[in-house]
């Protein structure tokens, strides 16, 4: 495992422990401004963390711009990236539905590049799996203040 790859993977870990706190804090909140502002706060850095894995995408296909597919997977990241530009201008619970959704949808991407429907050349063997196990994850984490409101 090269250095880059270790930073990256303790960089994603940091990012779902400070994803997963701010989701505590508004789940542990009454039903008040202080829970809107909490959920604020969560929404607003799982979009940015969409933009992050969605733009992980970017890279590889610009690392492999040869591979046939890579505009798709460029095409894809758009996608992602224009939801969570949408997300960031909702009401906190529409936005976390809405993030929520998205990482799930990013998790089936990550599927379809692990059986080698979408181009994979360039990602590493463990990458598609531990992705989609991380997005799901995510997924989990924005939904649950709202599954928790009282």
């Amino acid at each position: 495992m090269t250095d880059a790859t270790r930073a990256v993977l303790v960089a994603f870990a940091a990012l779902a422990v400070v994803l997963v706190r701010l989701s505590v804090i508004a789940t542990r909140e009454d039903d008040s401004p202080t829970r809107l502002v909490a959920e604020l706060r969560l929404a607003q850095f799982a979009a940015l963390l969409l933009v992050l894995i969605a733009g992980v995408y970017i890279g590889f296909a610009l690392a492999h711009g040869s591979t046939t597919g890579s505009g798709f997977d460029v095409a894809l990241a758009v996608g992602f990236l224009a939801l969570a530009a949408v997300a960031a201008t909702q009401p906190p619970g529409t936005a976390l539905t809405l993030l929520a959704a998205a990482f799930a949808a990013h998790a089936v991407v990550d599927l379809l590049h692990g059986a080698a429907v979408l181009p994979s050349v360039a990602l590493p063997d463990w990458y598609t799996t531990a992705c989609a196990i991380y997005d799901v994850g995510i997924a989990g984490v924005c939904y649950l203040p709202i599954v928790r409101r009282p």
